[in-house]
């Protein structure tokens, strides 16, 4: 069953530079927004007409400057949030970029992990992140809701099924012993068996994947599993 549910956030990237869109896409994605980007502003203006939540913008762009794109915007009434990607680092340059509409200006070269620390800033601020979400390739959880989408179908759960899910993703780069999911997923608040563990992970890989053709967690031969 189809729903409802929406993106983290969705975020417009204009770069002129492939190489550089690409990354920036990539680790955004990877964190869960819904990433449209763009090489010049050509188009840009009729997809705000959709639902977006902020624009990462460089300045030198093909055809008219950035901080100029982003007044023209302005003053056509789009209030979405922009933070400046832009070698233009001096700083009668980035007063310029704050004074024409823009909320955040970060130099070039730059830190990708620093571009999310400040997209994640902003979103906070304009209420664009409410929810706390894990994400782990097609799968996205709501923590808030205990909601679990695959490829954006949701998929229903018990609870320690979600609970156990939700540990392997905050974990994904370790295997998991069955002797330390018994203890942190089940809290060792009744005497359970590792086969139990056996059981509860087959039965949620069968609702996750019903095709039995993704192998989102790996049995490790004796040891336990991992997420894949």
């Amino acid at each position: 069953m189809k729903n409802n549910f929406k993106t983290i956030a969705t975020i417009i990237v204009i770069e002129d530079d492939n190489e550089l869109l690409e990354l920036e896409k990539f680790h955004l994605e990877k964190e869960g927004f819904k990433v449209l980007g763009f090489n010049s502003t050509k188009n840009v203006e009729s997809t705000l007409e959709q639902e977006i939540d902020l624009m990462i913008v460089d300045r030198k762009l093909p055809g008219i400057e950035g901080s100029d794109f982003i007044r023209y915007i302005r003053d056509k009434g789009v209030q979405i949030p922009v933070i400046f990607v832009s070698a233009k680092a001096k700083d009668n340059e980035i007063e310029e970029g704050f004074l024409s509409g823009g909320d955040d200006y970060l130099r070039k070269p730059f830190n990708t992990n620093e571009l999310i620390f400040r997209v994640k800033a902003i979103l906070k601020r304009t209420n664009a992140l409410q929810h706390k979400r894990l994400t782990h390739r097609d799968i996205i959880m709501d923590l808030n809701s205990r909601k679990t989408y695959v490829q954006e179908n949701e998929v229903i759960l018990t609870k320690l099924e979600f609970n156990l899910l939700s540990f392997f993703i905050k974990n994904k780069h370790k295997i998991l012993e069955r002797d330390y999911l018994l203890r942190y997923v089940w809290n060792d608040n009744e005497l359970k068996q590792k086969r139990t563990v056996n059981v509860t992970i087959n039965r949620l890989k069968k609702k996750i994947d019903p095709e039995n053709n993704k192998e989102y967690i790996n049995p490790i031969h004796g040891i336990g599993y991992k997420l894949n």
